[in-house]
């Protein structure tokens, strides 16, 4: 085995590099990989059919002559409110642009995975460095057959929460996790190779705040109802009994994260990476002059970003549009047709306030894509007609 001045040394370099945590494990079949089958079989993974693969089943798998794991956390936590937060101090500035939407907080900036793979490469070829013996290693960052929250559960930075997310006392669960598998032989930074203890207690913050239900016991989410996976990694539509509840979300949600006790002092990261980037696809020159918006901030108005993103902007958007504006973003993932599917159904949701115009522009934002060709996002569209105009009459509706 390598001595324990190793293990300090990442974790030394990790923080140098910008990570909040780091830690090593050995690699072991640990017990949390074992009950995933019984998981998958209860058909909570819904579409997400790469959670099956077999190699998720113990690190080894994944990496024949794997000794050990090194697994960083990376914060990504901005100074931003919170989603209800966020809303409800829109409504009290009585905001005329229109109904915005809901953005995951992971996604305003540069997309995480290239972020964390740099950030790895870099402390893999200082380790290099230290140990110029010849050793395999090799970098997940989100990219492969690996469950990193246990990895980083055992490797001692935090617990796996009610919520199903790692967390951790001193930053809550605002970070992403990346690891590097070694056939090096490091100690684990575990105190005596026991994880940290489960400081959940008997909260249930989370589990009665999901909208949709999808945390259906603690510690166990049934993702085919959770809005992430609702509105990123489903591909058909959004089944109409959950569309009410994903309210103005049109790409992710916090809602879990945002609750939780332990993210209350979360420390942000001043990393631009993270921050809200800007829209480069400007609103129709309608909506401008009834908005007097200006997306580059002229006459006083402020640029327009990820964090509560305007939704009209977003539905006239066009498959070219979207992909140059979401071009290293983790957004794209959805992709285009997912995208305004979901724009659709936040519109759905929205209320305008009897604000005649802004309504105007979107019901005929909204007729034209229920002519699309797409039937996702024409069916999509007429159900979103169909709610804005009964809430036009009768609203109902909040952003929240």
């Amino acid at each position: 085995m390598v001595n324990a001045s190793s293990t300090t040394w990442i974790c030394e370099r990790a923080s140098q590099l910008g990570f909040a945590m780091a830690g090593v494990v050995r690699a072991e079949k640990f017990p949390e990989l074992a009950r995933q089958q019984e998981w998958l079989a209860r058909g909570y993974a819904g579409e997400m059919t790469y959670l099956s693969d077999a190699r998720r089943s113990a690190p080894q798998a994944a990496f024949p002559g794997i000794q050990s794991a090194i697994v960083c956390a990376l914060s990504y936590n901005t100074e931003h409110p919170r989603t209800e937060q966020a809303f409800a101090e829109l409504n009290d500035a009585s905001d005329t642009g229109g109904p915005r939407g809901w953005i995951s907080r992971y996604a305003w900036g540069d997309d995480y995975h290239d972020v964390l793979r740099e950030k790895l490469q870099l402390l893999l070829d200082g380790l290099r460095e230290q140990h110029p013996q010849p050793f395999e290693a090799r970098i997940y960052a989100d990219t492969g057959p690996i469950n990193e929250r246990v990895l980083a559960k055992h490797a001692g930075l935090g617990w796996l929460g009610k919520n199903t997310l790692l967390l951790n006392e001193r930053i809550g669960s605002f970070f992403f996790l990346g690891v590097i598998l070694t056939t090096l032989d490091l100690p684990s930074t575990s105190v005596s190779d026991n994880p940290p203890a489960d400081r959940c207690g008997t909260c249930r913050e989370c589990i009665d705040a999901c909208p949709t239900g999808a945390l259906v016991e603690p510690y166990v989410m049934d993702a085919r109802r959770c809005i992430s996976y609702l509105t990123i990694e489903l591909r058909g539509a959004i089944p109409e009994q959950l569309r009410g509840p994903v309210g103005q979300h049109i790409f992710g949600c916090d809602i879990c994260q945002d609750v939780c006790p332990w993210n209350r002092h979360a420390p942000v990261t001043e990393a631009k990476e993270f921050q809200p980037r800007l829209l480069a696809h400007p609103m129709p020159a309608a909506a401008r002059e009834e908005t007097e918006f200006s997306l580059n901030g002229e006459d006083g108005a402020s640029p327009e970003t990820l964090f509560l993103p305007r939704l009209e902007q977003l539905a006239s958007l066009s498959q070219s549009e979207f992909s140059e504006m979401f071009r290293g973003s983790p957004i794209k993932r959805t992709k285009w047709q997912g995208l305004i599917r979901n724009v659709c159904v936040a519109l759905g949701n929205s209320n305008f306030n009897g604000d005649l115009a802004a309504f105007q522009r979107i019901s005929s934002i909204l007729t034209r894509l229920a002519a699309s060709p797409d039937p996702i996002i024409s069916e999509s569209a007429q159900w979103a007609v169909s709610r804005i105009q009964a809430n036009e009459a009768s609203p109902t509706v909040s952003q929240s």
